[in-house]
């Protein structure tokens, strides 16, 4: 495919006009501003558009798209344990592929291409995501509350099988995370037992990190640590990992996670609403930690409106932190796309550069919100909206355009997320 005439974000995050961009297979081929040689099949017009690297979210729990609105206004212990907990102890099977596949539909029309997430029913949810052609990170997240060996539970089973028999499924399009979902929800032989489980295979570790201070503070009364340094100690980050969140970090825990290399995933959105606080995002990217954007779930958020999200991202840090100047609109472009390829480990995505994934989506600018243009950069993070995504594309391939679903039934879709809600709900 070739576009020709259209805007670019290029690979150092600036603006250029009337360039030429071509895939071929699942690569991007070509980049410049002279039509290049070779045939390169569809031609496409770009007049009035921006093409730039699709989003990956960085943090997020598919299958909770069922839960959309169902539990407001809460403390997120209770928010978790008297509401979400029970709701997701009736889950099944079929339940979990159809909410999967609602949340890769919504992403794929912001925008969003890859997900890293943290859930179980894993083999359903890499059924609906490989249908989707979208992409992702999956963990089969380990919780243990009981005095036992943990590696005789069927979460650690079941977390292992997804390993063996998921990872690099699709091509490559699915890769499978190792997951300590909390410190709050594990014992610490079970944290240590995933962890070592982490380290044997290589793969990233995904887990949360100090969400709240009450998490937070309880982790240094039971263990004398923080969670960043427990985690640290017990060798969790010895692998690539990625942390969720760290709202409440220190300035040691920091310097960990710098040291070992940890990305973080910074959730604005769902830790406003549940008054989690704001992460220090300006110092983590002054100590050069990799900070990428994610959503949480849609239970937390409500949407996946990825616009949205790089907004409050970019703003939050501004207000919280009284610094105008905090956190850049290219900064926050950077989060949103390569900064969470990285935490993904595809080193080979998140850019719109010769030689990586053609993982692109393209933004109508002849939008009202969109002018005057004194900075299309500023107009990208402060103005633009997930609506202005016209054009979502995997590896090549065209997965949403002007309001189609190339890869699924979204009114199937629809009806099937909303029947397995129901369902749930009666059995509550």
């Amino acid at each position: 495919m070739l576009f020709r005439n259209i805007k670019i974000l290029d690979e150092n995050f600036e603006i250029k006009n009337n360039m030429y961009v071509a895939t071929d297979d699942d690569r991007i081929a070509y980049v410049g501003d002279c039509m290049p040689r070779g045939d390169y099949g569809d031609i496409r017009d770009g007049e009035g558009k921006l093409l730039m690297p699709a989003f990956h979210n960085a943090h997020g729990h598919a299958p909770m798209a069922l839960l959309r609105g169902y539990a407001e206004n809460m403390k997120l212990q209770d928010w978790l344990f008297t509401k979400v907990f029970p709701f997701e102890d009736k889950l099944s099977s079929n339940s979990v592929y159809w909410g999967t596949l609602l949340t890769m539909a919504e992403g794929m029309r912001f925008g969003i291409i890859s997900h890293s997430d943290m859930y179980y029913f894993t083999e359903d949810m890499v059924r609906a995501t490989l249908e989707s052609g979208c992409k992702a990170n999956i963990s089969r997240a380990m919780t243990h509350f009981e005095d036992t060996d943990p590696r005789k539970s069927v979460r650690y089973k079941e977390m292992r099988e997804a390993f063996e028999n998921f990872d690099g499924a699709g091509d490559g399009r699915i890769k499978i995370d190792i997951s300590i979902h909390a410190e709050y929800t594990n014992t610490l032989a079970s944290m240590q037992a995933v962890a070592d489980y982490c380290n044997e295979v290589g793969a990233v570790m995904h887990v949360h990190v100090s969400e709240t201070q009450s998490e937070h503070e309880e982790c240094k009364k039971k263990y004398g640590k923080t969670p960043v340094k427990l985690f640290s100690d017990i060798g969790a980050f010895d692998s690539k990992a990625l942390a969720a969140h760290c709202v409440w970090v220190e300035d040691e825990d920091m310097d960990i996670l710098k040291e070992k290399g940890v990305s973080v995933a910074s959730n604005p959105i769902s830790n406003m609403k549940l008054a989690s606080g704001v992460a220090n995002v300006p110092e983590m990217l002054r100590r050069g930690i990799n900070v990428a954007i994610g959503t949480d779930s849609v239970a937390s958020n409500n949407s996946l409106n990825f616009f949205e999200e790089m907004k409050i991202f970019a703003m939050a840090s501004k207000m919280f932190y009284k610094d105008p100047t905090a956190v850049t609109p290219k900064e926050t472009l950077y989060a949103a796309t390569r900064a969470g390829a990285l935490a993904q480990g595809r080193d080979d995505a998140g850019l719109l550069k010769e030689g990586f994934k053609a993982d692109l989506i393209m933004i109508d600018l002849e939008q009202p919100n969109m002018y005057p243009v004194h900075d299309l950069l500023n107009n990208l993070v402060y103005s633009a909206s997930g609506t202005d995504v016209v054009m979502t594309m995997s590896d090549g391939k065209i997965v949403y355009e002007n309001s189609e679903y190339k890869t699924l039934d979204i009114e199937k879709t629809i009806f099937e997320a909303q029947a397995a809600t129901k369902d749930i709900l009666r059995q509550l």
